[in-house]
């Protein structure tokens, strides 16, 4: 056996598919090396602007998704879907070079940290969910249920780069060097994506024998509006919306009660910093061997329904035994266990989902969801969450509130993976769920 076909064996690949994966891999890792530079800078921009404050900037976040996802929509109805991820990351690259600029010249700025803060919450969704767009198009679903999660794998290859790549050049490039950094992935991300649209035609979902979809060359069908009318007029879409606002909701929780936590106990800066990058680091290592050794195999054995509806129990219980036991290190645990689990298990099986679709389904219904749906959950979940805070100053309540939202969560996970399954029983399967 050759060393390409053990390599194409030991990560549950076709020897064809080898290059693809790879450079689907290399995508996400160019994607999560630069996030994951910038998200620690990020964490402190939102403490620095006051806990109290995340709500309106969880809001500020939504508002100005309300405003992107028509836009981005507009987009993909104009111009090739081939070329469509050009446009995107390249309108981003050219807000990063903003950016760099604009921490040159006032960096300490407070209405600089929340635009800052704004932007990349909306930067990341996007970058991500077109990414995931690209590689539901490139492969068919036998293949995503076997390719899927060492895909993902990139993201948490990146999710460690970019914290140690940030923490070992934070001193000679700054800020703003950093950001650049980030664009010059960005960049990257792009030569990687045009490898696997022309090994599409090759070897994925527009080989020659696979089942029928629409032309790459053409722009997707629809308005700037259809991502939305596509959802509403679809169960199973709704179905995976209101997925993703639990998610949220649970995150959003967790997330609050992170920075509450870590406000009260680091008082310093850098020390807020350090703490969110060990936090990062100890989620993207966990992630990678789990999507190394573990996702792929769980969803060919017990199928999508595992990804999706086991890590929402493990919040559950998480959020119990926060609710009995209110201290940092639990709140730190149930972090990790929450991140983990949504980067190796959840976010693939996710994906998953949207495999069998049409291209209208897979990139505008899809990004509506990924990030107007996203960040409406993320909005409405932290004024609930500040509502819940001044009803009782404590934990408690906000913990049984999130294990409710768990619970439901993976009862709506388990439906889900069930209703993929069923609409693509084989390998072959490409039916509309």
């Amino acid at each position: 056996m050759s060393p390409t076909q053990r390599l194409a064996q030991a990560i549950n690949a076709r020897p064809a598919e080898l290059l693809a994966v790879l450079c689907g891999f290399g995508l996400f890792f160019c994607l999560f090396s630069g996030y994951f530079m910038l998200r620690p800078i990020r964490e402190a921009m939102g403490i620095r602007g006051g806990v109290d404050n995340l709500q309106w900037l969880f809001t500020a976040t939504f508002l100005v998704m309300l405003t992107a996802v028509p836009l981005f929509a507009w987009l993909n109805s104009t111009v090739a879907r081939a070329r469509y991820i050009d446009w995107v990351y390249g309108f981003f690259i050219l807000n990063l070079l903003a950016f760099a600029a604009l921490f040159q010249r006032s960096g300490d700025d407070i209405w600089v940290a929340r635009v800052f803060y704004v932007w990349i919450s909306v930067y990341n969704l996007f970058v991500v969910s077109v990414a995931w767009s690209l590689m539901a198009d490139v492969f068919d679903s036998a293949q995503a249920k076997r390719l899927f999660a060492f895909i993902a794998a990139g993201a948490s290859c990146g999710g460690l780069a970019g914290p140690a790549l940030g923490a070992l050049l934070i001193e000679r490039l700054g800020q703003s060097g950093l950001i650049l950094l980030a664009a010059l992935l960005l960049g990257m991300a792009i030569l990687a994506k045009q490898q696997l649209m022309a090994w599409r035609a090759i070897g994925g979902a527009g080989r020659p024998g696979a089942p029928p979809s629409e032309s790459p060359r053409q722009p997707v069908l629809g308005n700037p509006f259809s991502g939305l009318t596509r959802v509403l007029a679809s169960p199973y879409l709704l179905g995976i919306s209101a997925f993703v606002i639990l998610l949220a909701t649970a995150s959003t929780f967790l997330y609050f009660e992170q920075a509450r936590l870590v406000a009260q106990t680091f008082t310093e800066r850098n020390e807020q910093i350090r703490v969110f990058g060990l936090i990062d680091f100890s989620v993207q290592a966990l992630s990678l061997l789990a999507q190394l050794f573990i996702t792929g195999r769980i969803a060919q054995r017990f199928g999508i329904r595992a990804l999706l509806a086991g890590v929402p129990l493990l919040v559950c219980l998480g959020f119990i035994g926060l609710a009995l036991a209110p201290t940092f290190a639990m709140l730190a645990a149930l972090m990790i266990v929450r991140r983990v689990g949504e980067y190796a298990f959840v976010r693939p099986g996710r994906e998953m989902l949207f495999a069998p679709l049409d291209a209208e389904s897979k990139y505008k219904a899809k990004n509506f969801i990924d990030t107007v749906v996203y960040r409406a959950g993320d909005a409405v979940s932290a004024w609930a969450k500040a509502l819940l805070d001044m009803l009782a100053n404590g934990v408690l309540i906000a913990a049984v509130a999130g294990a409710l939202c768990a619970a439901t969560w993976g009862a709506l996970g388990w439906y889900l993976g069930g209703r993929r399954e069923q609409a693509c029983p084989g390998p072959r399967g490409q039916n509309h769920p």
